[in-house]
């Protein structure tokens, strides 16, 4: 059977898939942690996931978002969208942070400590991944006390909110550099 010009057998274009080269993101994300986590129900065990995601734009703007859903890609979804909504800027200054601070959040311990250039990103896993995303260079980071990755992140996001340039801390005082 014959069809005529310019028709296509089957409906014509594909739906859902765009054409040309994809747009870059604004921001990176990387997944810190992702946990299957299950709630009891009188019928039995409710399965799902908890995603927590890092996102930033390597330029100082940091969020972090934790959420759950029924599967990991909704999961992760919600995460990157909570993420979104709790974006910091961080004060870097030639490649690294202002100044040493210590931070707790529950049984989480975390130093911070500026670094000179070249020496990189010196940190464990969920405290580099952020600082990655973040922009910092060159830092040096310790985690005592717990292991929990989300204490520690939080603990870390508490301390790059209270990070303050030289400026910062002149002008709040008013004085001056």
């Amino acid at each position: 059977m014959a069809l005529p010009s310019g028709q296509q057998r089957g409906g014509g274009q594909r739906r859902g898939r765009r054409s040309g080269p994809r747009e870059p993101r604004e921001f990176e994300q990387k997944t810190i942690d992702l946990a299957r986590v299950t709630r009891v129900v009188a019928g039995g065990k409710r399965m799902r996931f908890r995603a927590t995601v890092a996102i930033g734009d390597q330029k100082g703007r940091v969020g972090l978002g934790i959420a759950k859903g029924s599967d990991v890609s909704d999961a992760i979804q919600k995460a990157v969208t909570a993420a979104k909504k709790t974006m910091i800027r961080v004060p870097i200054v030639d490649d690294t942070i202002p100044h040493t601070i210590f931070m707790k959040h529950g049984g989480a311990y975390l130093m911070l400590k500026p670094a000179p250039k070249g020496s990189g990103v010196i940190a464990g896993g969920p405290v580099r991944a952020i600082m990655e995303l973040a922009g910092v260079k060159n830092v040096v980071s310790k985690i005592l006390g717990s292991s929990n990755k989300i204490n520690n992140v939080y603990a870390l996001m508490e301390a790059l909110q209270k990070l303050r340039t030289r400026e910062q801390a002149a002008a709040r005082r008013g004085k001056t550099v």
